[in-house]
């Protein structure tokens, strides 16, 4: 076994203060690592050391994967956490943290390469008679060829970069009219996006859920699941709001997909906490779609359900602990949903949208957990994803989750930038999503731009508006009345009463 004295997290914001506020809770110091555009950043002042490594530009900072290293050594780290994005799913940088003698929290280099091609983990999951999606086996360039196989599997199909995620490098194709040209861009934006114009061909799913499976594996063999995460409300195919459990699987389909994403991990290894992705139809068929070698954003709601803290897991793990619970002994409890507040423009097609936090008030209250990175004040970099919050509640059941993640909505203040808060609004009172009868094409059917023109807080500034200018017209001022004491009370009550 290792003991890890010192983290250094090669993230920022929310996910860099989640692992360091679980390390200090074990008595681990930690470094921060900033850039310029981070310098007061809330991670770098929670951090026992923070170090700049550069300019504002992740390529200039985040994803200076050799200076890190150095970083690590001058300051006697013992283990990194990559956190998720930048270099967590970087095969040859965790091969280099290895190889300068310091523990990669997170899976071998070898699973992180191996799942990070679609192609290569399908044909690695093969032997365990894991569902796929009916398609190609192999990567494919040739478009003639390509073109002679979408027939056989039979439009539409779904043209996708073997290397990719994310959205980019998908083209979904109707028909043979258009194919060349949705491959010759699906091959253009993988080249872009990934440096591997590779693609692959699967039989597209017209309206399916998206189902992940959270599993745990350690260093002498042992692999577990966490249960399920329902992911389906998405915007340009990237989670919006995720829950768990999901609303629509049953006892025996929950078991059966947890089983397939335990051998997915096993077929690889796998070390640490990973997620395994599927393709749910509206038969309730599931197919495996790509796996994550990392912790995912919304792991907050599997912590909720099942108790588990997932980053005190994977430091655990890889001190080269064993697993301390076993299948039999992990049971869902309540109810959890994550909004993922980014500062974008719902209604102007998610846009991102940077600014100052002029007002940042979190919501509290019994079942509402806010990971974020920010207060009032604060920039919005535009170098950077434009998550600010997760925004999370728990309840006894599903019911009680929303209500509570409704309540939070609104008692969460953000203004100077636009925000996802009133499409979460919007979503969660939704009869699609209340009724649990919905799939990943829930923006395309249900919502547009203006069913947020009315929202209640939109109602509530323009109330506040209209008392404003009536205090401003007013010729003389309040009559001073005397309070229960015989005091003299205050001149008048709207500030105190008024409408936040």
């Amino acid at each position: 076994m290792r003991k890890i004295n010192k983290i250094l997290v090669a993230n920022r914001g929310e996910i860099a203060l989640r692992v360091m506020r679980t390390a200090k809770e074990m008595g681990i110091k930690t470094v921060a690592i900033y850039s310029e555009a981070d310098r007061n950043a809330l991670h770098v002042r929670f951090a026992d050391e923070a170090v700049c490594v550069g300019g504002p530009k992740s390529s200039e900072s985040y994803l200076r994967g050799d200076y890190i290293i150095e970083v690590c050594q001058r300051l006697s780290v013992d283990a990194v956490h990559p956190g998720y994005g930048f270099l967590s799913e970087n095969a040859g940088f965790a091969s280099k943290v290895k190889e300068a003698g310091i523990i990669f929290i997170g899976p071998s280099p070898e699973a992180i390469e191996l799942m990070g091609s679609k192609l290569a983990a399908k044909a690695a999951v093969a032997k365990y008679n894991i569902p796929m999606v009916p398609g190609t086996e192999e990567a494919i360039k040739d478009v003639a060829a390509a073109k002679g196989i979408a027939a056989e599997v039979g439009f539409p199909i779904l043209i996708k970069a073997s290397a990719g995620g994310g959205g980019k490098g998908m083209r979904v194709v109707e028909g043979v009219h258009d194919f060349e040209e949705q491959m010759k861009l699906a091959v253009s934006e993988a080249t872009s996006a990934f440096g591997d114009g590779s693609v692959f061909i699967e039989k597209y799913i017209g309206s399916p859920r998206h189902i992940e499976i959270q599993v745990l594996g350690d260093t002498l063999g042992n692999i577990v699941h966490l249960f399920e995460r329902e992911c389906s409300i998405q915007r340009r195919h990237q989670k919006v709001i995720e829950e768990a459990p999901s609303s629509v699987l049953t006892p025996a389909l929950r078991d059966a997909m947890g089983r397939c994403a335990v051998n997915v991990a096993k077929a690889c290894d796998y070390i640490g906490a990973g997620t395994v992705e599927f393709l749910l139809d509206e038969n309730l068929n599931f197919y495996f779609l790509e796996m994550n070698t990392r912790l995912q954003v919304e792991h907050p709601v599997t912590e909720q359900i099942t108790g588990l803290d997932l980053v005190k897991e994977q430091i655990l793990i890889a001190e080269d602990n064993p697993l301390s619970f076993r299948q039999e002994d992990l049971h869902i409890k309540g109810h959890a949903l994550e909004l993922r507040v980014y500062a974008e423009d719902p209604a102007n097609n998610f846009l991102p949208d940077i600014g100052r936090l002029e007002t940042y008030q979190r919501p509290q209250g019994l079942g509402v957990r806010v990971d974020d990175g920010f207060e009032q004040g604060m920039e919005i970099p535009i170098y950077y994803d434009p998550m600010i919050a997760k925004l999370v509640t728990f309840g006894n059941d599903r019911k009680e989750a929303i209500d509570k993640m409704l309540r939070a909505i609104d008692e969460y203040q953000i203004t100077g930038i636009e925000t996802t808060l009133p499409f979460g609004r919007y979503v969660l009172q939704h009869e699609a999503f209340v009724s649990g009868n919905f799939d990943t094409k829930f923006i395309d059917r249900y919502f547009t731009p203006e069913v947020l023109q009315r929202q209640p807080e939109q109602a509530i500034e323009e109330i506040t508006a209209v008392l404003a200018a009536m205090l401003v017209d007013q010729k003389k001022p309040a009559t001073v009345t005397e309070d229960g004491n015989g005091a003299p009370a205050a001149s008048t009550n709207w500030r105190r009463n008024r409408i936040k």
